[in-house]
Protein backbone atom coordinates (compact mmCIF):
# COMPACT_ATOMS: atom_id res chain seq x y z
CA UNK A 1 0.00 0.00 0.00
CA UNK A 2 1.26 3.62 -1.38
CA UNK A 3 1.53 6.04 1.77
CA UNK A 4 1.11 9.83 0.45
CA UNK A 5 2.20 12.54 1.85
CA UNK A 6 0.87 15.90 3.24
CA UNK A 7 1.91 18.67 0.86
CA UNK A 8 2.86 20.66 3.91
CA UNK A 9 5.30 17.83 4.75
CA UNK A 10 6.52 17.58 1.04
CA UNK A 11 10.55 19.38 1.10
CA UNK A 12 11.20 18.59 -2.12
CA UNK A 13 9.27 21.72 -3.68
CA UNK A 14 11.53 24.06 -1.52
CA UNK A 15 15.02 22.51 -2.58
CA UNK A 16 15.72 25.44 -4.96
CA UNK A 17 15.09 27.70 -2.24
CA UNK A 18 17.49 26.10 -0.15
CA UNK A 19 20.07 25.69 -2.79
CA UNK A 20 20.10 29.64 -3.98
CA UNK A 21 20.16 30.52 -0.54
CA UNK A 22 23.31 28.05 0.46
CA UNK A 23 25.19 29.83 -2.56
CA UNK A 24 24.50 33.09 -1.63
CA UNK A 25 25.92 32.32 1.99
CA UNK A 26 28.64 30.50 0.22
CA UNK A 27 29.64 33.65 -1.29
CA UNK A 28 28.88 36.14 1.17
CA UNK A 29 31.65 34.02 3.37
CA UNK A 30 34.18 33.89 0.68
CA UNK A 31 33.66 37.61 -0.14
CA UNK A 32 34.29 38.30 3.55
CA UNK A 33 37.24 36.28 3.51
CA UNK A 34 39.28 38.00 1.33
CA UNK A 35 38.25 41.92 2.33
CA UNK A 36 38.93 40.92 5.89
CA UNK A 37 42.46 42.59 6.87
CA UNK A 38 44.26 41.78 10.01
CA UNK A 39 46.82 44.65 11.68
CA UNK A 40 49.87 43.38 13.26
CA UNK A 41 50.39 46.14 15.92
CA UNK A 42 53.46 44.46 17.65
CA UNK A 43 55.91 46.25 15.40
CA UNK A 44 54.60 49.80 15.14
CA UNK A 45 56.81 52.38 17.29
CA UNK A 46 55.71 55.70 17.92
CA UNK A 47 58.18 57.97 16.57
CA UNK A 48 56.60 61.01 17.91
CA UNK A 49 56.64 64.67 16.16
CA UNK A 50 59.18 65.21 13.16
CA UNK A 51 60.55 68.41 13.68
CA UNK A 52 60.48 70.43 10.16
CA UNK A 53 63.80 72.36 9.97
CA UNK A 54 63.24 73.16 6.33
CA UNK A 55 63.44 76.73 5.60
CA UNK A 56 59.85 78.62 4.53
CA UNK A 57 60.65 79.15 0.51
CA UNK A 58 59.75 83.25 -0.46
CA UNK A 59 58.43 84.10 -3.18
CA UNK A 60 61.54 86.15 -4.98
CA UNK A 61 60.65 88.52 -7.53
CA UNK A 62 62.46 88.51 -10.94
CA UNK A 63 64.84 91.52 -10.92
CA UNK A 64 65.09 93.76 -14.07
CA UNK A 65 68.68 94.96 -14.63
CA UNK A 66 68.84 98.20 -16.13
CA UNK A 67 71.26 98.33 -19.18
CA UNK A 68 74.86 99.76 -18.97
CA UNK A 69 75.29 103.86 -19.06
CA UNK A 70 76.54 104.83 -21.77
CA UNK A 71 80.59 105.79 -22.29
CA UNK A 72 80.70 109.52 -21.37
CA UNK A 73 81.15 111.27 -24.61
CA UNK A 74 84.47 113.75 -24.45
CA UNK A 75 83.66 117.47 -25.16
CA UNK A 76 86.19 119.18 -27.33
CA UNK A 77 88.08 121.88 -25.38
CA UNK A 78 87.16 125.01 -26.98
CA UNK A 79 90.12 127.37 -26.84
CA UNK A 80 89.56 131.13 -27.30
CA UNK A 81 91.64 132.86 -29.07
CA UNK A 82 92.16 136.33 -28.59
CA UNK A 83 90.96 139.17 -31.43
CA UNK A 84 93.48 139.61 -34.00
CA UNK A 85 95.19 143.17 -33.49
CA UNK A 86 94.61 145.58 -36.01
CA UNK A 87 97.69 147.18 -36.87
CA UNK A 88 97.28 150.65 -38.29
CA UNK A 89 100.42 152.19 -40.58
CA UNK A 90 100.66 155.78 -40.91
CA UNK A 91 101.06 155.90 -45.22
CA UNK A 92 102.29 159.42 -45.99
CA UNK A 93 101.34 160.31 -49.20
CA UNK A 94 102.80 163.75 -50.83
CA UNK A 95 100.09 165.14 -53.67
CA UNK A 96 102.52 168.01 -54.34
CA UNK A 97 104.40 166.90 -56.95
CA UNK A 98 105.29 168.64 -60.02
CA UNK A 99 104.60 166.37 -63.27
CA UNK A 100 106.00 168.09 -66.30
CA UNK A 101 105.98 165.19 -69.02
CA UNK A 102 103.08 162.65 -69.62
CA UNK A 103 104.62 159.54 -68.97
CA UNK A 104 103.53 156.84 -72.16
CA UNK A 105 103.28 153.31 -71.73
CA UNK A 106 103.67 151.07 -74.67
CA UNK A 107 101.49 148.58 -75.86
CA UNK A 108 103.14 145.15 -75.36
CA UNK A 109 102.37 142.93 -78.70
CA UNK A 110 102.73 139.45 -77.95
CA UNK A 111 103.32 137.44 -81.11
CA UNK A 112 102.65 134.27 -81.88
CA UNK A 113 105.65 131.76 -81.40
CA UNK A 114 107.36 131.00 -84.83
CA UNK A 115 106.15 127.49 -86.24
CA UNK A 116 109.41 125.40 -86.60
CA UNK A 117 108.91 123.16 -89.83
CA UNK A 118 110.77 120.46 -90.39
CA UNK A 119 112.81 119.99 -93.45
CA UNK A 120 111.87 116.32 -94.30
CA UNK A 121 108.51 116.85 -92.88
CA UNK A 122 105.44 115.27 -95.16
CA UNK A 123 102.39 116.85 -95.20
CA UNK A 124 99.22 115.07 -96.58
CA UNK A 125 96.75 118.69 -96.19
CA UNK A 126 98.58 122.32 -96.77
CA UNK A 127 97.52 125.53 -97.75
CA UNK A 128 98.29 125.71 -101.25
CA UNK A 129 98.25 122.00 -102.91
CA UNK A 130 100.88 121.07 -105.44
CA UNK A 131 99.31 121.50 -109.20
CA UNK A 132 100.54 119.73 -112.03
CA UNK A 133 101.88 122.16 -115.03
CA UNK A 134 98.95 123.43 -116.35
CA UNK A 135 96.39 121.83 -114.04
CA UNK A 136 94.45 118.71 -114.01
CA UNK A 137 93.37 119.32 -117.58
CA UNK A 138 97.24 119.11 -118.73
CA UNK A 139 97.70 116.05 -116.89
CA UNK A 140 94.89 114.43 -118.03
CA UNK A 141 96.43 114.67 -121.67
CA UNK A 142 99.83 113.73 -120.22
CA UNK A 143 97.94 109.83 -118.83
CA UNK A 144 96.31 109.88 -122.78
CA UNK A 145 99.71 110.47 -124.33
CA UNK A 146 102.41 108.74 -122.59
CA UNK A 147 99.78 105.55 -120.92
CA UNK A 148 100.34 102.18 -122.73
CA UNK A 149 97.22 99.85 -121.68
CA UNK A 150 99.10 96.55 -121.27
CA UNK A 151 98.70 93.62 -123.50
CA UNK A 152 97.52 91.08 -120.36
CA UNK A 153 95.03 92.95 -119.47
CA UNK A 154 93.49 93.96 -122.96
CA UNK A 155 93.79 90.08 -123.54
CA UNK A 156 92.06 89.02 -120.19
CA UNK A 157 89.21 92.39 -120.16
CA UNK A 158 90.93 93.65 -117.32
CA UNK A 159 89.86 97.70 -116.70
CA UNK A 160 89.20 99.99 -113.67
CA UNK A 161 90.37 102.65 -111.77
CA UNK A 162 94.31 102.17 -110.24
CA UNK A 163 94.73 104.43 -106.99
CA UNK A 164 98.76 105.81 -106.84
CA UNK A 165 100.29 107.85 -104.25
CA UNK A 166 103.53 109.75 -104.44
CA UNK A 167 105.38 112.31 -102.86
CA UNK A 168 106.01 116.16 -104.53
CA UNK A 169 109.02 117.58 -102.93
CA UNK A 170 109.85 121.01 -102.68
CA UNK A 171 111.67 121.08 -105.69
CA UNK A 172 108.35 119.31 -107.28
CA UNK A 173 110.26 116.05 -108.23
CA UNK A 174 108.37 113.27 -108.01
CA UNK A 175 109.00 110.36 -105.54
CA UNK A 176 107.93 107.03 -103.54
CA UNK A 177 105.66 106.17 -106.12
CA UNK A 178 103.24 103.49 -104.29
CA UNK A 179 100.07 101.61 -105.60
CA UNK A 180 97.23 102.66 -102.94
CA UNK A 181 95.13 99.83 -104.99
CA UNK A 182 95.48 97.98 -108.15
CA UNK A 183 93.54 96.14 -110.33
CA UNK A 184 95.91 93.66 -112.01
CA UNK A 185 97.20 92.73 -115.35
CA UNK A 186 99.88 94.55 -115.52
CA UNK A 187 97.80 97.92 -115.17
CA UNK A 188 99.45 98.58 -111.49
CA UNK A 189 103.15 98.53 -112.82
CA UNK A 190 102.24 100.77 -115.78
CA UNK A 191 100.27 103.82 -113.60
CA UNK A 192 103.50 103.51 -111.94
CA UNK A 193 105.78 104.10 -114.86
CA UNK A 194 103.82 106.77 -115.83
CA UNK A 195 103.56 108.70 -112.77
CA UNK A 196 107.57 108.18 -111.62
CA UNK A 197 108.27 109.57 -115.66
CA UNK A 198 105.58 112.73 -114.90
CA UNK A 199 107.65 116.14 -114.88
CA UNK A 200 108.06 118.50 -112.16
CA UNK A 201 105.13 119.90 -110.53
CA UNK A 202 104.58 123.15 -108.36
CA UNK A 203 105.65 122.17 -104.98
CA UNK A 204 102.68 122.70 -102.37
CA UNK A 205 103.46 125.44 -99.46
CA UNK A 206 102.51 125.68 -96.19
CA UNK A 207 102.85 129.40 -94.63
CA UNK A 208 104.05 130.48 -98.02
CA UNK A 209 107.14 128.22 -97.99
CA UNK A 210 108.01 125.12 -100.04
CA UNK A 211 106.83 121.47 -98.22
CA UNK A 212 106.77 117.89 -98.85
CA UNK A 213 103.26 117.13 -99.92
CA UNK A 214 101.42 113.38 -100.20
CA UNK A 215 99.83 113.18 -103.04
CA UNK A 216 96.70 110.59 -104.01
CA UNK A 217 95.39 110.38 -107.65
CA UNK A 218 93.42 107.93 -109.66
CA UNK A 219 94.35 106.51 -112.99
CA UNK A 220 91.29 104.31 -115.34
CA UNK A 221 92.33 102.02 -117.29
CA UNK A 222 89.44 101.31 -119.70
CA UNK A 223 89.07 99.25 -122.94
CA UNK A 224 88.09 101.67 -126.18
Amino acid sequence: MEAKKTPSADLTKKSGMFLNLGLLISVGLVLFAFEYKSFDDRNLKDLGQVADDFEELLDIPITEQPPPPPPPVEQPIIQEIPDEVEIEEKIEVNFDLDVKEETVIKEVVIADAPVVEKADEIFDVVENSPEFPGGMEAWNEYLRKNLKYPTQARRMGVEGTVYVVFVVNTDGSVQDVEILRGIGGGCDEEALRVVSNAPKWTPGKQRGRPVRVRMRLPIRFKLG
